[in-house]
């Protein structure tokens, strides 16, 4: 089942970064629940199981910055070369 997420979350994908989740799919009981996340610096949109997903902080509402989440940035900011899921679709503009 697909439930549109009306207004979108905002979430961090571990391992592409923040993101609003526009959708949520939901296989049954024997699956994790899928996220549809718009990530922010990139503009792709992934599906990411429960596990590789995570609340971003809020400050209203107590909410830190989850530890993985810090570390899934920081990971993120030190890569100098575009992740394999990337890399085949970037390529050099002419001059």
């Amino acid at each position: 089942m697909f439930t549109q997420l009306n207004p979108p979350m905002p979430l961090h994908v571990l391992g592409k970064g923040d993101g609003l989740a526009v959708g949520m799919i939901d296989y049954g009981p024997e699956h994790s629940l899928i996220w549809v996340t718009a990530i922010d610096g990139t503009g792709e949109l992934w599906c990411a199981p429960n596990a590789q997903v995570r609340m971003q902080k809020n400050w209203t509402a107590g909410r830190p910055e989850n530890p993985l989440v810090t570390r899934s940035k920081a990971d993120l900011k030190n890569r100098a070369e575009p992740c394999a899921d990337c890399a085949d679709l970037l390529v050099a503009k002419p001059a």
